[in-house]
């Protein structure tokens, strides 16, 4: 049974493109199938990939406080999520949280506002910032993520040195009504096809968990691939108490998984980044993941913590990647992780008056 996903990989090696079909075929493997359909998207990772991990790094330059209604968002029009709010960072403290991504292994930083779409003087704002990053990391590759563009402003964003934009077209078609009104999905498209046309490396990707159908999931991702994003952040629904898909819970470790499989397969040679909510969805399958996909984001996202950026480069190491562009001893997934971790030593349970570990 699971040698048809083996066959699927041969195929796409040869250069056949997978079908719709073949996308909802491994989407909707059986747990039994799992690590066969993890094993056929590997090969297409290790193809394109090698074993580099590549790592990103998000400042958020403005939170919250948005006029957006998408009901995902905890910084949406009348969200009660419990997030921090705040306007612009000052760009010298932009540049201190860019580079504290870059000391922790990142190679790439994105820069994001919350927001419909920047004025111009916003992206003269962010022109300024991301040119003082140069400055200091020559070699650094920005992603500017600002929402809906205007004519002329990918291509100020290209001369200050911004290398990529991000914006997630995050649903198909189809079902983008029902998340959000204030924007179309047309918007959305037209803003990666700015950006693409002006230069820049267009990164749009989905959010997985929205009460989307397989079917439509599918459509997103083919909708992606014919946009010819060049990364696909892969994001499942963190769902904030205080936004419209507060209590959403669809999504399993082995669906996000298999989700992140069929992007693998449908565009074998895209950066695949697992992006917001894998600690929360991916759990204990984090490292698997990474046989998968071949790019995450390192530390917090926009309004979420996520788990210890050291504990990020050792998922790395631990599964036998190293981190793209590293040098010395990080780049080396035989050198063990930067700390020691000593036994916990157990003070609970038989023997104490505390309770047990279960």
């Amino acid at each position: 049974m699971t040698r048809r996903f083996d066959d699927l990989a041969d195929a796409v090696l040869a250069g056949t493109p997978v079908t719709t079909d073949d996308a909802l075929d491994v989407l909707r493997a059986t747990d039994d199938e799992l690590l066969a359909v993890v094993a056929a998207a590997a090969r297409l990772r290790r193809k394109h990939f090698g074993n580099t991990v590549k790592v990103n790094y998000l400042v958020n330059l403005k939170s919250g406080l948005c006029p957006e209604d998408c009901h995902y968002c905890s910084q949406r029009l009348g969200s009660q999520a419990d997030i921090l709010k705040y306007t612009w960072l000052k760009p010298d403290e932009a540049i201190e949280q860019a580079s504290a991504g870059l000391r922790g292994g990142a190679t790439r930083i994105c820069m994001v506002s919350s927001g419909r779409g920047p004025t111009d003087r916003d992206v003269e704002r962010v022109a300024g910032m991301v040119g003082a990053l140069k400055q200091e990391h020559p070699d650094v590759e920005v992603c500017a993520c600002l929402g809906l563009l205007k004519d002329g402003q990918a291509e100020r964003l290209r001369d200050a040195g911004v290398d990529a934009y991000n914006h997630n077209i995050n649903t198909a078609e189809s079902h983008h009504d029902d998340i959000v009104t204030s924007h179309t999905y047309a918007d959305r498209v037209d803003t990666v096809t700015k950006a693409k046309d002006a230069g820049l490396s267009p990164c749009s990707g989905l959010i997985a968990g929205l009460g989307e159908t397989d079917e439509q999931l599918v459509e997103a991702l083919f909708a992606l691939r014919e946009l010819g994003s060049d990364s696909i952040p892969v994001n499942f629904l963190m769902p904030f108490d205080g936004t419209p898909l507060e209590g959403t819970w669809d999504l399993t470790p082995g669906r996000c998984l298999r989700i992140l499989a069929m992007a693998r397969i449908a565009c074998p040679d895209k950066e695949i980044r697992i992006a917001g909510g894998r600690e929360m969805h991916l759990r204990s399958l984090q490292g698997l993941a990474l046989h998968v996909a071949n790019s995450i984001f390192l530390g917090d996202y926009l309004t979420s913590e996520g788990q210890a950026a050291e504990a990020d480069l050792e998922l790395i190491r631990d599964n036998g990647f190293v981190v793209l562009g590293a040098d010395g001893p990080s780049a080396d997934p035989a050198r063990p992780a930067a700390t020691t971790h000593d036994p916990a030593k157990r003070r609970r349970g038989a023997g104490t008056d505390l309770p047990a570990n279960a």
